[in-house]
């Protein structure tokens, strides 16, 4: 991973420096990195995916796939996405088992709770 770690550096004309202030990690973090006496972290590959979206995950893992990376093929031929991000994002399906409450039958609120599109959630309970 430390070598396509430097092809990103390169690919984008990176500092050390200059790439650990854009992921906002201590500089020092980058270069345990590429000095070898660290590996990388969970939190640390999250954040360079989600700051760098060409750069393909299971390229980086594991050297599968290209960088930048294709849109149409993020993920190795020999991985089977379980469902379609976008389709589950822009186009939700109703559940079955959901009754709509009716209005005005005195009902207490137990607890609400805000899905967003970027897949997190709130959660407010009114007795707290």
């Amino acid at each position: 991973m430390l070598e396509r770690i430097k092809i990103i550096l390169n690919h984008y004309q990176l500092s050390p420096s200059g790439f650990a202030d854009n992921l906002g990690v201590p500089r020092s973090s980058i270069s345990h990195l590429l000095s070898g006496r660290n590996k990388p972290s969970l939190d640390f590959v999250m954040k360079l995916v989600r700051k760098y979206p060409e750069v393909n995950l299971y390229w980086l893992l594991h050297g599968e796939g290209t960088f930048p990376a294709d849109p149409a093929t993020t993920l190795p031929s020999s991985v089977t996405p379980l469902f379609d991000a976008q389709e589950r994002i822009e186009k939700p399906s109703p559940s079955k088992n959901v009754k709509e409450p009716k209005p005005d039958q005195g009902k207490e609120v137990v607890k609400v709770v805000l899905f967003y599109k970027d897949g997190t959630f709130q959660s407010y309970d009114p007795e707290k």
